[in-house]
């Protein structure tokens, strides 16, 4: 016969069953404080179960949209009735939105005291996966239209460039050589513009960096270029390990967004740098153990609506004098790293998240 397991035993069952679960799972007492958070439920509030212990109910599940998690807490908990809130809305920690279906069970512990377990599953992943697919397959098609249109723009280029320059030294009048210069100048211009278009071609050398020397790097460059009048705040996780990558394609990547955000908010504005770990993360539908997520925040106008579907196109700016490259080229770098650029905009808050392994297998 097998071996009767132990009340201690049997607990540490228990524990190891909760902390693996998917779920994010929140034990609430009778005054609606938490008294346990499982694993999976520091992943998803991005706050450890010592940290979270002891917090209200109104702090833990805020809802931006009015809806109220707490009270529904309390109903439960009255009624001795469990209760499913399907498609809300809450607000994390950090500020993200995400959208969870709840479970909301009344229990008894065993001191016979009320108590509530709350299951929380985030029902937005799904579509955040389907929205990254897209990005990295728009980002692919963008590339390979450019690179072809490239081709075609840049052999007739050239054989125009060198005509002008042959029939320059034919023609004795300078006014008419004056013309044959406008046309081999614009010829030169319009070269620089597919090259940009293009962007770095260079091979990735990658070898073990530190996300923060590169963030400090691009943070130093930004704050020198606006005469140090733009605030750039940190926000680091100290404990990030080093990841494998081209330190000058990551420094152009994050350069293009911070200066982006830079412009958006002028002089007086102000730029988070804020830096974070996932663990077992998904990207493109590949799972990580380990990631690393870049947040470049702005307190600037936000991204025009009409724009948001398009900004990592190239050519797509709102600014007169933009080019429409920056963005497009930063997505195309860490997309080399497996990575990926995702933003959220409003007015007053628009965050730009750059997602990068810090394991790949080769």
């Amino acid at each position: 016969m097998p071996k009767k397991e132990t009340a201690p035993q049997q607990q540490k069952i228990r524990q190891l069953i909760l902390n693996n679960q998917t779920t994010a799972v929140l034990l609430f007492d009778e005054s609606l404080r938490v008294r346990y958070l499982n694993s999976a439920g520091e992943v998803l509030f991005g706050i450890s179960a010592k940290t979270a212990r002891g917090q209200s109910a109104a702090r833990m599940l805020q809802c931006p949209d009015g809806n109220d998690l707490a009270s529904h807490l309390q109903e439960a908990l009255l009624s001795d009735q469990p209760m499913n809130k399907r498609e809300t809305r809450l607000m994390l920690s950090d500020g993200r939105e995400i959208v969870v279906d709840c479970t909301l069970v009344p229990l008894l512990d065993a001191a016979s005291c009320k108590c509530v377990l709350a299951e929380v599953r985030q029902v937005d992943l799904q579509l955040r996966m389907n929205r990254e697919t897209q990005l990295i397959n728009q980002n692919k098609a963008t590339r390979e239209l450019v690179r072809g249109l490239a081709h075609e723009i840049k052999n007739p280029l050239g054989g125009l460039r060198g005509a002008a320059q042959l029939l320059a030294m034919e023609l004795d009048d300078s006014a008419l050589t004056e013309y044959t210069q406008v046309i081999i100048n614009e010829a030169d211009r319009l070269q620089a513009l597919v090259d940009q278009l293009l962007g770095p071609r260079k091979i990735p050398v990658e070898k073990a960096i530190n996300i923060h020397h590169i963030l400090e790097y691009v943070r130093s460059v930004v704050s020198a270029g606006t005469g140090n009048l733009i605030t750039i705040k940190r926000d680091y996780d100290p404990s990030i390990p080093s990841l494998q990558g081209d330190a000058d394609q990551l420094i152009q990547a994050f350069l293009n967004i911070v200066q982006n955000s830079a412009q958006a908010t002028g002089n007086e504005g102000e730029i988070v740098l804020k830096t974070r770990v996932q663990r077992y993360f998904t990207l493109a539908s590949k799972t990580y153990p380990l990631v690393v997520q870049i947040d470049i925040k702005d307190n600037g106008p936000g991204i025009p609506e009409e724009l948001q579907d398009k900004v990592f196109y190239p050519m797509v700016t709102g600014k007169a004098e933009g080019t429409g490259l920056g963005l497009s080229i930063a997505q195309s770098l860490i997309n080399r790293h497996a990575g990926l650029v995702e933003f959220a905009s409003k007015p007053g808050n628009t965050v730009f998240t750059v997602y990068l392994p810090l394991e790949r297998s080769s």
